[in-house]
């Protein structure tokens, strides 16, 4: 019997399982195997007439090789029967474990969009992988942003460094009875229009960095406190400063993303500390010798209560040699907090 295709009955149908052997093979691998677990070949037959596609053993195993040449890395595990194995993949299981920890550790993640992210990332690997990542993985108990937006602009800033545009939006923060103020910007209005310049992902928050006309200089804004944010019609600023800017010096000089005066800075600093130095500034930093024990460490750094923060946690580990000015404004920070303990 023919049906309206003028084909017999079910031919169709089997031809076009038959197509698409290759890709349910290919799955098949990807999500039932890794280094430690395979399939046998009498496995393997099954798992393809659960979609319908019948095989023999000679037809597989040149779809093995077909895979392989391909560039499925598919061996055998010395096992008796023989197992057929995606033996090197893409990510290992400790390096999907890194990613997912990295995730649940975000900060400016939403705890629902984590655990999105999670479940992505598991998917990367075989169907054990995703297990033992299940197991080990908790998003509970974390602190977590409240605020899901934050993927929205950041859409919307990368659209805007890419169109050259600037981007308005509305910043806010938080008051004594916990609430959101929405920040008066310098012109005195509540819409903020700047030009971005980088996005920057710095003590587990994500910031962009960008360019004020009004100060002629980088200012910083938390992007998950930022709202109603729109690519503005207005063509982003250019100059020699925006072209040139680099952020990885820009992230050594700051702490906490606090704006201040650039400043180049000689400390003196026990050799006991020296790690967390090397830590925050890079193994580049200019290190000159000093009395037994202790180094002189030349930095630019923004001179901010941040800054001064991070060097209260050494002690008298770590102290300002120069310049003067700054090392009497640390000394005016400690005494304002001692007046408050007095």
């Amino acid at each position: 019997r023919k049906h309206r295709g003028g084909h017999p009955e079910g031919r169709p149908m089997v031809q076009e399982n038959q197509k698409l052997k290759l890709l349910h093979l290919m799955r098949l691998f990807h999500e039932e195997t890794d280094p430690d677990h395979g399939l046998t070949m009498p496995q393997i037959i099954e798992r393809l007439a659960e979609h319908g596609i019948a095989a023999e053993r000679k037809a597989i195993y040149r779809d093995i090789e077909a895979l392989r040449s391909f560039g499925l890395d598919i061996g055998t595990l010395p096992r008796r029967p023989v197992e057929y194995a995606l033996v090197t993949r893409t990510f290992s299981q400790a390096e999907l474990l890194l990613l997912a920890d990295a995730v649940q550790s975000s900060k400016f993640l939403t705890e629902s969009k984590s655990r999105a992210l999670v479940e992505g990332i598991g998917k990367l690997g075989s169907k054990y992988m995703d297990e033992n990542l299940r197991k080990q993985v908790h998003v509970e108990s974390r602190i977590k942003s409240q605020n899901e937006s934050v993927f929205y602009n950041i859409d919307a800033i990368q659209r805007a460094i890419s169109l050259r545009r600037k981007i308005e939006f509305r910043y806010f923060k938080y008051d004594e009875h916990k609430k959101r103020v929405t920040s008066k910007h310098g012109d005195g209005s509540e819409i903020y229009k700047e030009t971005p310049v980088q996005l920057a992902y710095m003590d587990d928050e994500y910031y962009l960095i960008v360019w004020n006309d009004k100060y002629a200089g980088f200012t910083h804004y938390r992007v998950d406190r930022m709202q109603n944010l729109e690519v503005s019609s207005e063509t982003a600023t250019r100059n020699d400063e925006i072209s040139s800017f680099d952020v990885a010096k820009h992230q050594q000089r700051v702490f906490g993303m606090f704006h201040g005066e650039s400043v180049g800075v000689t400390l003196l600093v026990r050799g006991s500390v020296m790690s967390a130095i090397v830590d925050r500034f890079g193994k580049d930093v200019e290190v000159l010798s000093a009395e037994d024990g202790w180094a002189r460490v030349c930095v630019t750094v923004m001179a901010a209560p941040t800054f001064y923060g991070w060097l209260a946690t050494f002690g008298s580990s770590v102290q300002i040699e120069e310049p003067q000015s700054l090392r009497q404004a640390y000394a005016g920070y400690l005494s304002a907090i001692l007046e408050n303990y007095q």
